[in-house]
C-alpha cells in the first residue's frame, strides 16, 4: 500500500496503470492484468475510499492520488487506461502532468465538468434510487445511518448493476452469470463503504473545458448497450480530443473490460503496439 492506496502489480516492461470505475474496484481489471502483464508492468489500484484502500480523511483529488501512486512506485511515465470516472481521472492526470502520460485508453468514460442530462438523472432515480425508502437513502448517503440494512444494499446494488452494467435496455440474462456476480459484488461493496461514512468534498480539473489540450494518443471504447448519456460522453471525447480514435462494442454495457475482455484486451494490446510502448 502506498499512501493508503492498495494496488497490485504484475509483469515487467513499459508501465500501464489501470484506473477502475466508480461502481467497481481494481478487481474489474483481472482479465487485462493477466493479458497485458506478458509484455508490460501492469498496475491496478483502488481509489481512495474503494476496495482495499483507506477512507479519505479530507478533500479527495483522484488524479493527484493517481500521480502520487506513480511516484511511489517509481513510474515516471505510463499509459493510463481508465473506466467510467476512472477515465475522467486519467484525463485529468494527463492535463495536470502531460509529461507523465504516454497515452490514454478511455472506456465508457466519465468526464469532470460535464453536466449529466436531466433524463439520465430521472432514470437513475426511477430505476435505482427508488429501491430504497427515501429517508433511509438520505441517511445512508449522509453517513448518518445507525445501521445499514443488508437488504437495502442488495436491492440498490442489484438495481444499479441492472441499469448500468447490463444497460437500460437489457436484463440480467444478457450478462454472463459470472460477470453479473462480480459486478454486483463490487457494486455492493462500493455502496457499503460510501454509506458507512460522511461524504468528503472532491476537487476536479473540469476537464470538459480542456479536452483540446490533451496531447497524447487516445483511444475511446464505448459499449453500445450502455446508458445513452454515458455514450454521449464518448462522442464528446472522440470529437474534442485531437486525433482520438474510437471502438464501439455491440451488446456491451458499462464495464467492457469485464464483459468483453477479449475485445478490450486486443484493442489495448494493438494500441500499445502502435505507440511502440
Amino acid at each position: 500500500m502506498i499512501d493508503g492506496l492498495a494496488y497490485d502489480e504484475s509483469g515487467a516492461g513499459p508501465p500501464v496503470v489501470l484506473v477502475h470505475a466508480g461502481i467497481a474496484d481494481r478487481r474489474m481489471w483481472r482479465h487485462q492484468v493477466a493479458e497485458l502483464s506478458a509484455r508490460h508492468r501492469v498496475i491496478a489500484y483502488d481509489w481512495r475510499g474503494h476496495g482495499d484502500s483507506a477512507d479519505p480523511a479530507e478533500e479527495l483529488v483522484h488524479h493527484e492520488d493517481l500521480l502520487r501512486l506513480m511516484d511511489g512506485l517509481g513510474v515516471a511515465r505510463a499509459v493510463l487506461a481508465g473506466s467510467s470516472m476512472g477515465g475522467s481521472y486519467a484525463i485529468e492526470a494527463a492535463l495536470a502532468a502531460p509529461h507523465r502520460v504516454a497515452g490514454l485508453v478511455l472506456i465508457s468514460s466519465g468526464l469532470s465538468g460535464h453536466a449529466w442530462p436531466a433524463e439520465m438523472i430521472a432514470q437513475a432515480r426511477e430505476r435505482v434510487h427508488s429501491t430504497v425508502e427515501a429517508d433511509r437513502l438520505a441517511a445512508y448517503r449522509s453517513g448518518t445511518a445507525e445501521r445499514i440494512d443488508p437488504a437495502d444494499l442488495d436491492a440498490f446494488a442489484t438495481a444499479h448493476t441492472l441499469w448500468q452494467v447490463a444497460g437500460p435496455d437489457r436484463g440480467i440474462g444478457d450478462l454472463d452469470p459470472q460477470v453479473w456476480q462480480q459486478a454486483f459484488t463490487m457494486m455492493r461493496r462500493v455502496f457499503e463503504r460510501a454509506w458507512s461514512r460522511p461524504p468528503v468534498p472532491e476537487r476536479h480539473l473540469a476537464a470538459a473545458r480542456r479536452l483540446s489540450e490533451v496531447a497524447v494518443p487516445t483511444m475511446v471504447v464505448n459499449g453500445l448497450a450502455d446508458v445513452p448519456a454515458i455514450q454521449a460522453v464518448s462522442d464528446v471525447l472522440t470529437q474534442e480530443i485531437p486525433g482520438a480514435r474510437r471502438l464501439d462494442l455491440p451488446a456491451t454495457g458499462h464495464l467492457p473490460p469485464l464483459e468483453r475482455p477479449d475485445q478490450v484486451n486486443a484493442a489495448i494490446r494493438d494500441f500499445l503496439r502502435e505507440l511502440d510502448w
